[in-house]
Order: structure tokens, then sequence, then C-alpha cells
């Protein structure tokens, strides 16, 4: 039997990784991916107050300070604003590379704030944990956006709309279709990937863009494959951005001649992920991962479901 959370004393959270954007939803659309993830372990401590005591796994050298540390930041901002009579010790098991375009940034600060709620005497909805991890995402992007925030925190696939006041809405996904990521050994930062956007979209790639994510959305809720497919195509930030991932346009063809519904940049990148029927989902995998290999790029990969309980305490 699990301790009332008043009086647990330490709490380990797993958050997983997410692909952002999921080609047409820029900073409003993402789904989970349960095969990596990032652990947190929050105790408490005598005095109020962030340290972070430590961290392993796939990244080695993070921020102690909890100001520059995504998951110190989203713990201090639930110290500011409810002011418990304890403090927050962190220890960071990063699962999920830096500079991936997989969420490592949000699931850090994910996992640290659903560990933290569990010491607390009145645990806190997710809609409130929600604006506490998008203080932590913004020490890594330079912006508060929740595309991967969201997905982590909730599961599945994710819309969410607003920031001061988040509405987060979970997006049936038909069944039988699979999600194929490849990431490629590149390390590649939001900050980067946002900063060589530009400012202004034209009309008519507003209207495209548009019809495309209203697309998507209807032949989710719908199970139409075929619309899905259709709408499946960012004309606003893709083209900005492919030029910074090796292979990209050969990894996006081989994708779809191997009968992906879509193929696309994941977050910031440069991991690229399609959606697939089930049966398709080995050969998009490995035309993707050919693809990638022909640019001289080494990667792991990965077919996984788009679902997900989102981030939960494990221990």
């Amino acid at each position: 039997m699990s301790l009332p959370s008043s009086s647990r004393e330490g709490a380990t959270a797993f958050a997983p990784a997410s692909a952002a954007n999921v080609a047409i939803g820029f900073d409003i659309l993402g789904f989970s991916v349960d095969v990596l993830g990032d652990k947190v372990t929050v105790k408490r401590t005598a005095a109020p107050g962030v340290v972070i005591s430590g961290s392993s796994g796939v990244v080695k050298d993070i921020p102690r300070d909890p100001e520059k540390n995504t998951a110190g930041r989203a713990l201090l901002a639930m110290q500011e604003a409810l002011k418990p009579a304890f403090g927050f010790d962190a220890f960071i098991e990063k699962g999920i590379p830096l500079g991936s375009g997989l969420g490592g940034s949000a699931a850090s600060a994910v996992a640290a704030v659903v560990a933290a709620n569990a010491l607390l005497e009145k645990p806190l909805s997710k809609i409130e944990l929600l604006k506490f991890a998008m203080q932590g995402e913004a020490v890594s992007s330079g912006s508060l956006h929740v595309d991967n925030i969201s997905p982590s925190l909730f599961g599945g696939l994710v819309l969410t709309v607003g920031i001061d006041n988040p509405r987060v809405k979970q997006i049936p996904v038909p069944n039988g279709i699979r999600a194929v990521l490849v990431h490629p050994h590149l390390f590649l930062s939001t900050k980067q990937a946002r900063g060589i956007l530009k400012g202004e979209v034209s009309m008519s790639d507003f209207i495209w863009q548009t019809a495309n994510l209203a697309g998507f959305i209807s032949g989710c809720y719908s199970n139409d494959l075929d619309v899905i497919r259709a709408s499946f195509d960012d004309v606003v930030i893709e083209k900005q951005r492919s030029q910074l991932i090796p292979g990209f346009d050969a990894v996006r063809r081989g994708a779809l001649d191997r009968g992906a519904l879509g193929c696309t940049i994941s977050g910031a990148g440069p991991t690229m992920f399609a959606w697939s029927l089930d049966a398709d989902a080995p050969k998009v995998r490995d035309a993707m991962v050919a693809a990638f290999t022909a640019a001289g790029m080494r990667t792991d990969a990965w077919i996984v479901p788009i679902s997900s309980t989102g981030a939960h305490v494990v221990a």
C-alpha cells in the first residue's frame, strides 16, 4: 500500500519522450514516446528551496544550478507558488539525449513536478503541473511552449491551446497506426532551430497550414486515413529546418515511398518520425535508416504505438 502523499519523504516519477509539432501543429501538437524517458527522484529537504543533487544516464553533464536546469526551474516555480514548509532535492536520470528533438528538457521538467506532487499535502491537477513544467522548458528553449510538455504529462496525441490558461485535449489516433522514429547521432539545440525561423508567414501558407491542421485532427477523430495522409504536410516550418538535418529529403522520400502516411521532423530535430500502418512500419523504418546512413549518419530507431499513460510515479 502506498503512503499518503503528505507523509512521503520522496518519490520517483517517469516522464516519456515526445515528438512535437507533428508537422502541422507548431508549438501546439505533440505525441508521447514511451520507449524513452527521464526519471526524476525528488526528496524532501528541511529548508525550502531546490537542490539538484546529481544526475545519471545518457547525459552526464547537466547544470546543477536549479535556475539553469529544466527540472530545477520547474521545481522552483512550484516552491514560489505553493511555499511549502519543506524543500526539494532532485536527482535526474536522463534517458533522452539532449538536442535530439525528443523532448528531453520537457521530460525532466515533467518528471520533476510529478514526483514533487506526490509529496504535497494536497496534490495538484495535471493542468496546474503543466504550468510549472512550462517554466522549466523555457530554460532550454528560451520561450514558453507546451507541445513537448503536454504529451509527456498527459500521454498520447495532445493538442494544447493557450499559454496563460492552457486547454489540453487528447486526440484519438486510429487503430493500427504506429510511429516510426529515427534519431541520427547529431546534436541540434532547440534555440538554434527556433532561431532560424522567419517571423512572418505568407497568407497562402497560413491558409494551407491551417487547412492541414484541421484536416489532420478531423481525420484522427473520423478514422479517415486518406485525410490524415493528405493533411500530413508542413508548409511553414519544415522547409526552414530541413536544411539542418543531413539527408532530410531522402529520409522523407524513403518513408513515403514505403507507404508512410507522413514523415517529418520531430520537434526541433534532428530526429525524424513517420506515421504508418503497423504492417508497413518495419520497411518505413528501414528506408529512413538507410537514407540517414547514406548521408553518413549513425542512428537509433524505434517503432512505437501512439498511446501512453503519460508521466506517472514509479516509486
